[in-house]
């Protein structure tokens, strides 16, 4: 039962978690609209959720497994560790290079730091809703 609770919301979680990531990475990227040579970064969300999610279904499988010192011992299972997105950041093309070698651009860091934020909001209300609904599902009549 509670398995199926966890993949009914794995991902919900998973897009929520990406969507933080990204508004963090957003405004870093607004903070340093002022830094020399600083470079904007950004992820393609679609792309890192398709990851997301297939890590999910191998966490289920793999994992991190406890050593057991005695046979008597509850078997203990983790998730595998996550590799960081560092790696999956990308560089952003400016429209208009700035003399100093900063490739931030307000107007669109605002434009997807906004967006960003309605589709974080929206999701987060998504899953509340599916959680208070199969919070009723389970309640007694």
């Amino acid at each position: 039962m509670i398995d199926q609770l966890a993949n009914a919301l794995n991902f919900s979680q998973q897009a929520l978690a990406l969507r933080q990531e990204r508004h963090e990475v957003l405004a870093s990227n607004i903070a340093n609209a002022d830094t020399p040579n600083y470079l904007a970064r950004d992820f393609d969300f679609g792309s890192e959720l398709e990851k997301a999610l297939e890590r999910g279904r191998r966490e289920r499988t793999e994992g991190l497994a406890l050593q057991r010192t005695s046979v008597r011992h509850i078997p203990g299972q983790g998730p595998p560790l996550r590799s960081p997105l560092d790696e999956s950041l990308l560089y952003r093309m400016p429209a208009q290079p700035s003399l100093d070698g900063n490739t931030v651009e307000m107007e669109q860091e605002r434009t997807q730091f906004l967006d960003n934020a309605m589709r974080y909001q929206v999701g987060l209300n998504l899953t509340t809703g599916r959680i208070q609904g199969l919070k009723g599902a389970m309640q007694p009549e």
